[in-house]
Parts: C-alpha cells; sequence; structure tokens
C-alpha cells in the first residue's frame, strides 16, 4: 500500500498575493512540522497548483482514521499558535476533509498529483467503492505511479470554526488521487476519470510537490 497509514487529512485553500509570504513562512516553518509531531500523524506532504482551484493543497497521513479525532490532535485545534490564527483568518475558499484511505494501489507517490473530487449518493457508495478499487490501479501506464480513494467523514470534515450542529454541503464527498511523474499523464488519467463517473464529479486539478515532512524526519533533527 503506497499511501502511509489508514487516514488521511485534506486541506486546501487560497491566500490573497500580499498574505502569500507569510502563509508559506508558517506552512513551511511552523505548521506542517507542528501537525506530523503529534502522536499517530506519519507524514504530509504540500502541494501548489499547476493547473488547480485552490491554489494550495495539503494531505496529513496517519496510522489510523481515529488520530484524526484523537485528544492530542484536538487539542491542536482548540489551542491554535497566534502565528496559526493569524495566518488560518487569511484562507480563503477553504476544504478539509477528514477521511480514511479505502483504495491505494501503486508502488511509491510521484512530484505530480491528480485530485478528482467526487459527491456520491449514499445508495451507490458501496458499488462505487467496488468500481474504483478496480478502477484505480496505475498498472503499467507512464507517468503513474499510484491511485487512492478518499472517503470523508462528514461528521468530521465541517470546517472548525463552524457550529458542530451545523451541516455542509460537500463534507462526505470523496476524492480520488493519482500520483505520478509527469503531467500530461496524470491529466490523461483525470480525463478518463471524469469520463467513467460522469456527474458525481464535482471538481478536479493538478498539484505539484513543494516538499514533505515524515515523523521520522522530526526524529533524527
Amino acid at each position: 500500500m503506497p499511501l502511509a497509514g489508514k487516514g488521511m487529512l485534506l486541506t486546501s485553500m487560497d491566500v490573497d498575493a500580499a498574505d502569500e509570504a507569510n502563509f508559506n513562512h508558517w506552512y513551511d516553518r511552523e505548521h506542517l512540522e507542528e501537525r506530523v509531531a503529534i502522536a499517530g500523524f506519519l507524514e504530509a506532504r504540500r502541494y501548489v497548483a499547476h493547473k488547480a482551484s485552490p491554489k494550495y493543497l495539503c494531505l496529513y497521513s496517519t496510522e489510523t482514521f481515529e488520530v484524526l479525532d484523537s485528544p492530542a490532535y484536538r487539542a491542536k485545534l482548540v489551542s491554535p499558535t497566534d502565528w496559526s490564527v493569524k495566518t488560518l483568518a487569511r484562507f480563503r475558499n477553504m476544504i478539509r476533509a477528514v477521511a480514511r484511505i479505502t483504495v491505494s494501489r501503486g508502488t511509491g507517490r510521484g512530484a505530480v498529483l491528480g485530485v478528482v473530487r467526487l459527491r456520491p449518493h449514499a445508495a451507490e457508495q458501496h458499488a462505487l467503492r467496488a468500481t474504483l478499487k478496480d478502477r484505480l490501479d496505475p498498472g503499467d501506464r507512464a507517468g503513474i505511479i499510484s491511485m487512492h480513494l478518499l472517503e470523508s467523514d462528514a461528521t468530521l470534515s465541517k470546517p472548525i470554526a463552524d457550529n458542530p450542529g451545523a451541516s455542509e454541503l460537500g463534507a462526505g464527498d470523496w476524492y480520488v488521487l493519482i500520483d505520478g511523474t509527469d503531467v500530461s499523464a496524470i491529466e490523461s488519467a483525470i480525463v478518463a476519470c471524469t469520463a467513467a463517473l460522469k456527474s458525481r464529479v464535482i471538481a478536479s486539478g493538478v498539484y505539484r510537490l513543494m516538499w514533505d515532512l515524515a515523523s521520522s524526519d522530526i526524529s533524527a533533527a
């Protein structure tokens, strides 16, 4: 299984150009390491859009899905640093998905990532999962390294500042991740995925890896 662990937190956002220098410095010098240092977090990867929206994307892998609702993680959510409070207030078009990794096929991860956001009907989820398990196979396709399915938890994926009792359209969306080495190969895979899944597709895009951080990197420091 190429993705480490069983749980994943996906976050994506835009930020005004005037705030980007601070935003990137915060991510690179505080936030990523703070999150990866939480018990049960394994690694994080930061991306910037090649052709996608929102512009920035981050993936956090966890040992289990339950880590994403653990006391250690929630403690960080309710007690952010001053720098975090100021930076988070500048986020726009925020997406936050707390998800289970239900399909992960291939070997390794690439520097180019395709993302397809799906909105399945509840009654079809089992059948769709089975279909995607068959389709998300990189096989010997050039430029494709691995393929994955994330299924968001609708309750945990709500924006942190929201009323806990509120509902949000899209909080239970699924995400297909396509890891690869070549932009054109990723784009072709997205076209094929979109054609197969049709009306379930909400959005798609291509991102380039900025950098990654593993919990072992922090331990070795």
